[in-house]
């Protein structure tokens, strides 16, 4: 994934009203970005660093400017957009990056499927095979030397769980792929500090049949891809 046109770049000083941030630019200008953001952003937000932003020429937009990725003090960068991680794991799945997840003539994203009213992300089929349901959702918490998910109590994220187990159950594949957008984290487990129901779903998830990927993604000012397998723990 290219960003074009490339992204700019200024300073965090606040993110607020959860869909909202500003930044300071090089000349001293104050601008408001759209935060695509729907989670706590814990451990993401760190106010003094950079920050960099992509910007939209539709005129209907209130604000044209997105926030994609932010440094943290020791130099990491973390993907921001949450949005970006479907894309990301489309691309990588027909790159061939993600062995687990080939062998398959056809994908289509944002599908209806359960009996909760979802979508799936992504799904994979093939005549002859059961269809496979990927369940992508974007990881950057990092506490200490590992990356949780969720960062904060997910009621919809539960549901998935849920709905990709009733997959299995109807004798399709499921599959949970962690998309990892903070280079710092190496490793990915369920949060059970911050949301114990997520984890115990997880579990049984896990034990029901679905499966769990995580990949990390290559974040720069000038693109990202995901490159690489990380340990799942449950």
């Amino acid at each position: 994934m290219q960003f074009a046109p490339p992204l700019e770049s200024g300073i965090l000083v606040r993110r607020y009203k959860r869909f909202l941030a500003d930044i300071r630019l090089a000349d001293g200008t104050e601008i408001t970005l759209h935060c695509p953001n729907t989670g706590s952003m814990k451990n993401c937000q760190f106010p003094g660093e950079r920050v960099w932003f992509s910007t939209s020429d539709n005129p209907k937009r209130k604000y044209a400017h997105t926030w994609e990725l932010m440094q943290t003090p020791s130099g990491e960068l973390i993907g921001i957009n949450t949005g970006r991680a479907n894309a990301l794991a489309t691309e990588a799945i027909e790159a061939g990056v993600i062995p687990e997840l080939q062998g398959y003539e056809r994908l289509r994203r944002e599908v209806k499927y359960g009996d909760e009213n979802s979508r799936i992300d992504i799904l994979l089929s093939n005549q002859g095979k059961p269809d496979c349901y990927v369940e992508v959702k974007s990881c950057t918490l990092l506490e200490g030397d590992r990356g949780y998910f969720p960062d904060a109590v997910t009621s919809r994220g539960q549901k998935h769980l849920r709905e990709l187990m009733q997959m299995v159950a109807q004798g399709h594949r499921a599959v949970l792929l962690f998309v990892v957008q903070h280079t710092g984290i190496d490793t990915v487990q369920a949060a059970t500090h911050i949301d114990p129901d997520y984890t115990l779903l997880m579990a049984q998830a896990v034990n029901a049949g679905v499966e769990v990927l995580a990949y990390k993604a290559i974040l720069s000012p000038s693109g990202a891809s995901l490159t690489e397998a990380c340990r799942v723990f449950i």
